[in-house]
């Protein structure tokens, strides 16, 4: 069965609210699966790349949940693999931003053993990612 683009408004707010903040059209993406192809992280994330577009597509906000938005390394293979031209790291941070705006703390420090020995570029770069808005 194939899924349409959003049919009722909370769906088509939350797309056109991810198209406005990456400033990427979602709707172009024809499900190639060559961003999902080449991710380095693909086999540790819970949907694919090419889901996540799919799910925005279709104004699925269950995306928000998802680990994948969360281990996206934003090292923009995707986006040199697109034939559509869609930088799939700018629809990740934008999925990033529209889950932290809910409020939850996705990172506790005190729970990070041994943060002290790991490269403090890594941990700030961490942080940021999971606490901007």
């Amino acid at each position: 069965m194939r899924h349409k683009f959003p049919v009722n408004e909370t769906q088509s707010k939350f797309t056109e609210k991810i198209i406005e903040i990456s400033g990427q059209n979602v709707r172009k993406c024809n499900q190639c699966g060559k961003c999902s192809a080449g991710c380095p992280l693909a086999d540790q994330m819970d949907l694919l790349p090419s889901q996540v577009i799919r799910m925005v597509q279709i104004g699925d906000t269950s995306v928000l949940e998802s680990k994948t938005i969360w281990l996206c390394a934003s090292c923009f293979t995707c986006a040199v693999r697109c034939p559509q031209g869609i930088d799939l790291a700018k629809v990740m941070e934008a999925l990033r931003l529209q889950s932290l705006r809910k409020n939850i703390d996705h990172v506790k420090p005190s729970a990070i053993p041994e943060i002290e020995k790991l490269p403090q570029i890594a941990v700030v770069s961490s942080f940021r990612k999971m606490t901007s808005s």
